[in-house]
This record gives C-alpha cells, sequence and structure tokens, in this order.
C-alpha cells in the first residue's frame, strides 16, 4: 500500500510539476520516510531478517548454554551439599569416637595406675616385713651375743670347780641316755 501511494506521488509529480523540490516539511518527510521504509522493506528485508535470525540464535543459543550452566550448577552444588553431610557425618563419628577412645585410655591408665598402686603397696609391705625382719633377726643375734658376754663373764664367778664337774657329769648322763 504504501509502495503504491509512493509510485501515485511519484507520477504526480513528474507530470505536474517534474522533478523539483517540494518545499511542503510535512509532506516531503512522509514521502522520504515511505521511500526510505519501501527501501529498507524490499532490499533490507532478506538482511535483517538473515541477522535477526543469526542474533536470534546466538542468543537462543546463549539462553541454552547459561541454561545448561545453571543445571551443572545446580547438580554441583547438589553433590557439593551431599559431601559436606558426608564429611560432617564423618566428623562426627570421628568425634564421637575419639571421645570414647578417650575414655577408654583413661580408663585403661586409672587401672593400671591403680594395679601399680596396689604393687607398690605389696612392695613396700614385703621390703617392710624383711627389714623388719631382718632387723629381728639382728637384734636376737646381738642379745644372745650380749647374753652369752654376760653369761661368760658371770660363769666364772659363780662356778667353782665342784659345781662345773657336776655340771659335765650332768650333760655327759644326758648325752648318754
Amino acid at each position: 500500500m504504501a509502495t503504491g501511494l509512493f509510485l501515485a506521488n511519484l507520477f504526480l509529480a513528474t507530470e505536474a510539476k517534474g522533478f523539483g523540490l517540494n518545499l511542503d516539511i510535512f509532506e516531503a518527510n512522509i514521502i522520504n520516510l515511505a521511500i526510505v521504509l519501501t527501501i529498507v522493506f524490499i532490499f533490507g528485508r532478506k538482511f535483517l531478517t538473515k541477522t535477526l535470525g543469526e542474533r536470534r540464535e546466538r542468543i537462543v543459543a546463549a539462553i541454552n548454554d547459561a541454561e545448561k550452566r545453571q543445571k551443572q550448577a545446580e547438580t554441583a552444588l547438589a553433590e557439593a551439599k551431599k559431601q559436606l553431610a558426608a564429611a560432617q557425618a564423618q566428623a562426627e563419628s570421628i568425634k564421637k569416637e575419639a571421645v570414647t577412645s578417650a575414655a577408654n585410655a583413661k580408663a585403661e591408665i586409672m587401672a593400671k595406675a591403680a594395679r601399680d598402686i596396689e604393687i607398690l603397696k605389696q612392695t613396700a609391705t614385703q621390703d617392710t616385713s624383711s627389714e623388719q625382719d631382718r632387723a629381728i633377726a639382728e637384734l636376737r643375734q646381738r642379745v644372745v651375743a650380749l647374753a652369752i658376754a654376760k653369761a661368760e663373764a658371770q660363769l666364772p664367778a659363780a662356778l667353782d670347780n665342784a659345781k662345773q664337774n657336776t655340771l659335765v657329769e650332768r650333760s655327759i648322763a644326758l648325752v648318754g641316755s
């Protein structure tokens, strides 16, 4: 329709006046706009369609690529969340295991310390008993030595020859019987 109007105006303009300047600005702009639009529509339609189609394809490809990367990112995020949950569970397990191990180690150390203390008490008691026995034996030896020394010192004064002969005869009789 615009092409027909343009051609009609062009035909009228050439018949009536010939080619010349149209000083009516409003009418001239409409004609110029119609000429430009017609040229763009006829010659630029294929170019613009092709350019806009290519641009649309690039935009669609970019959107598809962005959606693909978004899905990959969501998948990676879900995987990372799973790994984080697994790591937290493992950390909790390790923490519980460490607490249990520490309690077991503490119990073992306390039991070993109690056994060591008992062994030390027994050893100390045995050492004390053996030292006491040794001291008693030593005291007995000293008492016996002192008693013998005192008896030997008093024996010559208390024992005369007659008493000594009587003692020897009794000892022989006891051995002989």
